[in-house]
């Protein structure tokens, strides 16, 4: 969480424990609710992890972490999102944003007090609402999507998302694969001026 003491630690915790955890305790013939139900506890457990380090070490106060957990199964991918990191999927020349930032902008465009457009500029775009391991308590989205062959999912920081649009995002995954289609989309994000963190990764 850019800003906040220790955000390294508060992300590198929260996904050694739920890359953990995850790899320990999911079955193969788990049903999708018990998948969804499963990465909601490990999430709600990891938020208590970077929580309980934020209240042990003065200098880690306030810390915390947007997450995005995606687990593809089958023909779905689940979600758990918490922040405004995004997941995003990507099918023909189409993309649909997956989740739904927690964020103070975002808020004012519910309720009809900002358009879309007039978001994308708002000088509180980056002020998010909830985040991990900022308090003991946890409110977390959970997302199922259908997922077919040639789909791409695409999970990223806001610093990819604020400088990179939807259209050139499609147009570099259906030009790039692998580390080069990473490569291309952080590229586009600093050519435009991206500073903060820019994270992405794909799946496909």
């Amino acid at each position: 969480m850019g800003g906040a003491n220790g955000g390294n630690i508060a992300s590198a915790t929260a996904v050694e424990y739920i890359s953990t955890k995850i790899t320990a305790l999911y079955k193969v013939d788990m049903t999708k609710d018990q998948i969804g139900e499963l990465m909601a506890e490990i999430v709600m457990e990891a938020n208590k992890a970077v929580f309980e380090l934020q209240s042990k070490d003065p200098e880690l106060a306030g810390m915390g972490t947007t997450c995005e957990f995606v687990f593809v199964k089958d023909t779905t991918v689940h979600v758990v999102h918490v922040g405004d990191s995004r997941t995003y999927a990507i099918r023909g020349g189409k993309i649909k944003q997956l989740t739904e930032d927690h964020s103070v902008v975002q808020e004012m465009v519910r309720r009809g007090e900002l358009t879309y457009e007039q978001a994308q500029h708002h000088p509180n775009k980056n002020f998010i609402t909830r985040a991990l391991g900022i308090k003991e308590s946890l409110r977390l989205d959970y997302i199922e999507a259908n997922f077919i062959y040639g789909d791409v999912l695409l999970i990223c920081t806001d610093g990819l998302s604020n400088h990179v649009t939807t259209g050139d995002i499609v147009k570099i995954c259906h030009e790039n694969r692998g580390d080069s289609l990473i490569n291309k989309l952080v590229d586009c994000a600093k050519a435009d001026g991206g500073s903060d963190n820019i994270t992405v990764t794909v799946i496909y």
